[in-house]
């Protein structure tokens, strides 16, 4: 395994998670839906919990968590980018426009997120010693909060596009009745939301 990239990946992977903290943030700001505040508010401080075990993981590499790196700087600019596109969504005042915009917003966030996490996971599989014990640690307390984010976001996105469309939506989306926190587990969810209506 080549430590340098890992390295990145941690890097990107605090960055991600910094910038989830402000886009769960400006996402509250958004949402109109009360159950699905809830559910991003708890996603907000399960983020702010994250960003401390990848603090933590770096520690346990030797890592700077404030070091600069490239695909650092690029994390940080999507996700300033997505805070933005919520901020001008709720400028232009059309109601529903701007929980639409937070909801795919987080999706991309937490598609990113998801990626790092699932990476972080196959790491552990090759690592040695201690590291390999940090990286196992980290990937098995934050794995299936990030999945139930990515998966759950993504229903209550299509579902709230939907009743935007003036079409039947399902609220809260099938995602969440079940608790899907797999790929699979959203495939059937959303297959499965035809019954539901």
């Amino acid at each position: 395994m080549k430590n340098d990239h890992l390295h990145e990946l941690l890097y990107q992977a605090l960055e991600t998670e910094l910038g989830g903290v402000q886009v769960y943030t400006t996402a509250l700001r958004c949402v109109e839906n009360k159950d699905l505040k809830e559910e991003w508010q708890e996603y907000l401080e399960q983020t702010h919990k994250h960003v401390q075990i990848v603090t933590d993981l770096m520690d346990a590499f030797g890592l700077d968590p404030e070091k600069e790196t490239p695909g650092r700087k690029v994390v940080r600019h999507t996700g300033e980018s997505l805070v933005k596109a919520m901020e001008m969504a709720l400028k232009s005042g059309e109601a529903g426009a701007a929980e639409l915009v937070a909801a795919e917003s987080i999706v991309l966030a937490e598609t990113k997120d998801h990626l790092n996490w699932q990476l972080i996971g196959e790491a552990a599989k090759k690592a040695k010693g201690e590291e390999a014990k940090a990286l196992k640690a980290a990937h098995k307390e934050v794995e299936k909060e990030e999945d139930e984010h990515l998966y759950h976001t993504a229903g209550w996105a299509r579902e709230l596009w939907l009743d935007s469309l003036g079409l039947k939506a399902v609220l809260p989306p099938p995602e969440e009745k079940k608790h899907v926190t797999t790929a699979i587990g959203a495939a059937r969810a959303q297959q499965a939301r035809a019954q539901m209506h």
